[in-house]
């Protein structure tokens, strides 16, 4: 089953994003997503490779954003297609049979959409603003996540992401998703490695799910 906790790469340039995934590796990543936007594909197979590197030193799996092709060139286990990058199917028929696919969802039909072309894992957000993307779909904070989690009729796991922060772990959890995609809060710090994988990694009760309120 795909990790828990998920971090996804951040940088000025492919450097500090090699140095942050070096840093994640090293305070105990299970799973690092290489996001390099707005640079060639060159720079991207390139930084992937060197990311690959990493990676398998601490038996840590790596998943590429947008290029599956590259994924599959320096034998990634998998790619992360966001709503306007190719199909997962299509995707599915290049990558290896062992190499996962995840995909970007904003709403329940986007839930239903991404089982239909059976993705491994849905990165469903944003749980709040976050400047590290652009073009941002509506935020969903908590009862989003609840209203979306009570009706989706599936085991796909759903990865919370978008602006979360360590405090916020507990209660997103209780809503029903299966884990967390975090980028500034680990990358500002990435001491917490340790206390967000303790949080995801404690079970949820039924009793502890999360009832929405119209307050919030």
């Amino acid at each position: 089953m795909i990790p828990k906790l998920h971090y996804i790469s951040q940088g000025d340039s492919p450097k500090q994003h090699l140095d942050n995934i070096q840093k994640a590796c090293t305070f105990g990543a299970e799973l690092v997503q290489l996001r390099l936007k707005h640079a060639g594909e060159a720079t991207v197979l390139k930084t992937a490779e060197k990311a690959r590197e990493i990676t398998s030193n601490y038996q840590t799996r790596l998943i590429i954003n947008d290029h599956y092709k590259i994924a599959k060139a320096v034998q990634a286990d998998g790619v992360h297609l966001g709503k306007t990058d190719p199909c997962p199917t299509i995707a599915k028929k290049h990558l290896h049979p062992w190499q996962v696919i995840g995909g970007t969802a904003n709403t329940l039909q986007d839930c239903n959409e991404l089982m239909e072309k059976k993705v491994d894992y849905i990165g469903l957000g944003p749980f709040r603003f976050t400047n590290t993307k652009h073009n941002l779909s509506p935020i969903l904070g908590l009862n989003g996540y609840a209203s979306v989690l009570k009706a989706f009729k599936s085991e796909v796991p759903i990865i919370a992401i978008g602006g979360i922060t360590l405090k916020d772990v507990p209660e997103i959890l209780k809503t029903g998703v299966y884990g967390i995609a975090v980028s500034g809060a680990l990358t500002k710090d990435f001491n917490n490695m340790k206390r967000f994988n303790k949080i995801v990694q404690t079970p949820t009760t039924q009793e502890q799910i999360w009832i929405p309120n119209n307050n919030n």
